[in-house]
């Protein structure tokens, strides 16, 4: 009978602006504003004509997701001080989170031409051309942020990322590796060195998960990949542990435990175990098919048929075009139970 494997539902290289030095990170060029935006209007109020005080009341509002407002204070900040780089930046990344990539670029082609000596203005553009896959330039540009500040970590990340998209694996784990040495505490190059290590079945992907849970121990993606590995390499004491975890952390989170009951169902034979985390599961996620199949499977091998055909059919219900739980109804029916589809 086939089981369907857990769904990989997290990892670092998905988009970029999620992994890595965020958008969002305030750079050097702009100290550190006032926490209310009561302080901020105030500060605005007393001098208008001071772009710095708009950049950070920018920043307050684009970290707190009110978004039109932070474009305007970033229009209003570049209107009165059109050669600021960092501002072009800023507003660069703010378009790249509204994926509207033209504008971000013209944006960020802007604050090279103001500050050719900014490495994070040559970083941004090589981010951005590498989510549109264009490998050279990304590389070229990353390269100059290098000329210009040898010891970046972003730079060598954004390097193995480049390398690894392109299909070259060993220099993608040479770039990380330089991150993690020019910063022992890059999460982001820990979890991409773990991925590629996990996919080859190497067990130094566990070595480089533990550093990222290290760093951060209440991210839900270190614990879950840290799991699947250990999974996928029988090593279930250490994937129930991170599944565990991950309830903790997020309780909400179906696909823990789903992945717990597939461990019970595949590999323990805890069929009851296993209905009650799948269970849980459908409870979080109502339309999570993979979790109707692997229940109705953990009540046939029980031979508690009419919940299996329950759940056998629900889970086609939901996908019409899933063979497993398509086969099982067909195991019930050679079973001399009554299918009705």
């Amino acid at each position: 009978m086939s089981r369907i494997l857990p769904r990989v539902v997290f990892g670092c290289l998905v988009l970029l602006s999620a992994c890595g030095e965020s958008s969002t990170s305030t750079p050097a060029e702009v100290p550190k504003a006032p926490s209310t935006l009561a302080e901020l209007d105030k500060q605005i109020l007393s001098d208008p004509g001071n772009a710095m005080f708009y950049a950070q009341r920018a920043r307050f509002y684009q970290e707190r997701d009110s978004i039109p407002k932070a474009f305007s204070d970033w229009f209003r900040a570049i209107q009165l001080d059109s050669t600021a780089a960092h501002y072009r930046v800023a507003l660069g990344d703010l378009y790249y989170r509204k994926v509207d990539l033209a504008k971000a670029e013209a944006q960020f082609t802007k604050a090279i031409s103001l500050a050719p000596d900014s490495a994070t203005a040559w970083l941004r553009m090589a981010e951005l051309q590498l989510v549109k896959r264009e490998f050279q330039p990304a590389m070229q540009n990353a390269n100059e942020a290098l000329r210009l500040d040898q010891q970046n970590p972003r730079a060598y990340f954004l390097k193995g990322w480049i390398h690894q998209e392109a299909g070259d694996t060993a220099l993608a784990i040479s770039s990380y590796r330089t991150a993690t040495e020019r910063d022992k505490d890059y999460y982001e190059a820990y979890i991409a060195l773990g991925l590629i290590h996990a996919a080859k079945g190497d067990p130094l992907a566990m070595q480089y998960y533990n550093s990222a849970v290290d760093l951060r121990p209440r991210s839900v993606e270190a614990w879950y990949d840290r799991g699947m590995f250990a999974q996928e390499t029988g090593q279930d004491s250490i994937a129930l542990a991170c599944y565990s975890k991950i309830k903790e952390i997020d309780p909400a989170n179906a696909t823990a435990w789903y992945n717990t009951g597939y461990i019970y169902l595949e590999h323990l034979d805890r069929f009851a175990e296993a209905r009650s985390e799948f269970s849980q599961a459908i409870s979080l996620l109502p339309n999570y098919p993979q979790a109707y199949h692997n229940r109705g499977l953990a009540y046939e091998l029980d031979n508690r048929l009419d919940s299996a055909l329950y759940d056998y059919k629900k889970a086609l219900e939901l996908d019409p075009g899933y063979d497993l739980a398509a086969a099982g109804l067909g195991r019930l029916q050679a079973k001399g139970v009554r299918v009705m589809r």
